[in-house]
């Protein structure tokens, strides 16, 4: 049974009511408002609908009612047809990713959460009912409680680009104190992110960006920051490192990103090809394709520098975001917001990122 608690009834098309003896009156949304994508294109594809279904929870499954979500760069991609292959027959979609709202409603086997519990979190890059609505789902490994130090704004920010950033350098490179890091492309999201996590494992943390954002990868926890568009990397950064993130994921990042490591240290970028290649060719062929170019850029790479080439991808996972949460109520995790818009200027939002006016965070307000 999916049990909602709202003090802004205005929001529903339809609910049930159920009235207790104390008076206390619980209703049960089923329908709710949400940015619905129909097709893909620009900004002007999504759609605000006032009447879309609210699903039943499945026993592992939390309802959050959104008050904030944020804006990753995998939704304008998505919205513009990235990942075609996988989405297309599941039109129409809900983008978004990062929430941070109130837990309305929890599974049969959820034990982590209770109504009314502010909660933050993020959902797998492959999800179809995204959180650009009222009422998000997502599976309990998927939360975690917002800190009470950040507003919701503040809090829809992190989750996903920490995650991203987490799985790469914790789970896939398992940085430990005292090694070297190196972070290409520190100033976006995952960057900031990565910077973060490693400066908060002792590590020492080197990155490039640009010049506008050299101040903040350094108050991120960046010991070297390089500013690509005014210095050469390869002349400015010394030594070798045991990881690295490469956010960009262009050739020449690779090539930079591959000479900078250490024998037996870790690659990660975030521009695999399996979506690319999926999508150009269908699933069918495009999925042993991707598999067959990482496959063997890992054995060119294992066999001419030593090292492990990964290309990787967020992840849900519950050790992360608890680490995550540890972080943001420590003050040592922070993604900056650069403007806010309603829900209801989903496409206004969009729009305003694809045409690169706001270069930030942008998160969307749910009333």
């Amino acid at each position: 049974m999916q049990r909602v608690l709202s003090r802004r009834s205005h929001t529903f098309k339809t609910c049930d009511y159920e009235f207790f003896k104390s008076g206390f009156v619980r209703f049960i949304a089923t329908s709710c408002r949400a940015v619905v994508l129909p097709r893909f294109g620009g900004p002007e594809m999504l759609q605000l609908r006032s009447d879309v279904e609210v699903p039943q929870l499945k026993p592992n499954e939390v309802l959050v009612r959104a008050r904030a979500v944020s804006i990753n760069p995998l939704d304008t991609r998505m919205r513009s047809g990235y990942g075609r292959s996988i989405f297309e027959p599941l039109l129409p979609l809900i983008l978004g990713r990062d929430i941070s709202g109130e837990v309305a409603a929890v599974g049969t086997s959820v034990r982590s959460f209770s109504v009314g519990e502010e909660v933050f979190g993020a959902l797998h890059p492959t999800a179809v009912r995204g959180t650009y609505t009222d009422y998000a789902v997502l599976s309990e490994d998927e939360l975690a409680p917002k800190p009470p130090s950040l507003t919701h704004v503040e809090a829809s920010a992190i989750p996903f680009a920490a995650l991203t950033a987490w799985r790469a350098l914790k789970s896939t490179a398992r940085i430990t104190e005292g090694q070297r890091i190196l972070v290409v492309g520190g100033g976006g999201a995952v960057g900031l992110a990565a910077i973060q996590l490693a400066a908060a494992a002792r590590c020492h943390v080197t990155t490039t960006c640009g010049g506008q954002s050299i101040d903040r990868v350094r108050g991120a926890g960046a010991e070297q920051a390089v500013d690509y568009t005014a210095e050469d990397i390869e002349l400015a950064i010394k030594g070798k490192f045991d990881a690295v993130l490469d956010t960009i994921g262009v050739p020449e990042t690779e090539r930079i990103g591959i000479k900078f490591l250490k024998r037996g240290g870790h690659y990660m970028t975030l521009q695999g090809e399996a979506a690319s290649l999926t999508d150009r060719y269908g699933l069918v062929a495009g999925l042993p394709i991707a598999t067959a170019i990482l496959l063997k850029k890992q054995i060119q790479y294992r066999y001419s520098h030593g090292i492990e080439y990964w290309w990787t991808y967020m992840r849900a996972d519950s050790d992360g975001l608890d680490e995550i949460h540890r972080l943001s109520e420590a003050g040592k995790m922070k993604i900056p917001v650069e403007k806010t818009f309603p829900i209801t200027q989903a496409r206004e939002a969009h729009e305003a990122k694809d045409k690169k006016k706001i270069p930030g965070k942008v998160v969307l307000e749910l009333d």
